[in-house]
């Protein structure tokens, strides 16, 4: 293997900071991208879509679960696929092991489901055995496959909801699903995007402070209200007075990646 220069420290920091500035171009790139998103038409969607889940049939407005957005993840798990019926396809199940934690896109108004052709009991082991067992999955039995544009590629598309009108946002696949698998990702080909103060978004969309929304997986219910329309309340508290992450002091800025930053 032919390796790049081996230099001194200074040179590489030098060489670091140089490179530092393309990736700032390429998120500064990144975040326009992200508004157009959020500035893309919507289309109503007024067929009626069903699935079965753990629960039973499912429609695409049950798919929410009482939230404003809905993302999913076509996922190739059937008969046919490499791996039947101890694995789904091999791609499909690396995007399914980088999913993080679903609390934090609820917080945001937002589910992730994902949606395959095969049986709730083959879901449920694939589940159980990959360690999956937070993701939503249903299983498809109509026409949603065909009509969204993943019958036969895996592909990610977004919803909202405007009380029981349900309209299509985004669409992306192939090796666009690639990008996605964690919070701030997934928010971001959203409608309403990450909903933060410092994104470039529509007058009047939902916005709130970076950080300020953020909260422990486990701690998201107690600064929920019963109709999950408020998140902040407790944790914007406590911002206010200065104890985020432990401290009575505000947090430095260099603690976390802000993304103004």
């Amino acid at each position: 293997m032919k390796t790049p220069p081996i230099v001194s420290q200074h040179e590489w920091e030098t060489a670091r900071q140089e490179l530092l500035v393309q990736e700032k171009e390429v998120m500064r790139a990144h975040d326009a991208l992200a508004a157009r998103r959020r500035r893309m038409p919507w289309v109503a969607v007024d067929q009626q879509y069903t699935f079965d889940g753990p629960d039973g049939p499912a429609s695409l407005r049950d798919l929410f679960a009482g939230r404003r957005q809905l993302i999913v993840y076509r996922a190739f798990f059937e008969p046919g696929v490499l791996g039947w019926p101890d694995h789904a396809c091999r791609g499909c199940s690396m995007i399914a092991d980088h999913v993080g934690n679903l609390a934090h896109l609820n917080a945001r108004d937002t589910t992730l489901v994902f949606a395959s052709r095969a049986p709730q009991p083959e879901i449920a082991k694939v589940k159980t055995r990959m360690g999956w067992s937070q993701i939503p999955w249903y299983t498809l039995t109509g026409e949603f496959d065909v009509d969204f544009g993943v019958d036969e590629w895996h592909g990610t598309n977004a919803f909202i909801r405007d009380g029981d009108q349900v309209y299509r946002t985004y669409f992306i696949n192939r090796r666009g699903d690639e990008y996605f698998g964690n919070t701030w990702s997934y928010l971001d080909l959203t409608a309403l995007g990450r909903q933060e103060t410092w994104e470039d978004s529509p007058e009047g969309y939902p916005r709130t402070p970076p950080y300020e929304w953020w909260n422990w997986n486990d701690e998201y219910t107690a600064a929920v209200d019963e109709t999950g329309g408020e998140w902040l309340g407790r944790v914007a508290g406590a911002i206010e007075r200065g104890e985020a992450g432990g401290r009575r002091k505000p947090v430095p800025q260099d603690c976390c990646a802000h993304p103004e930053q």
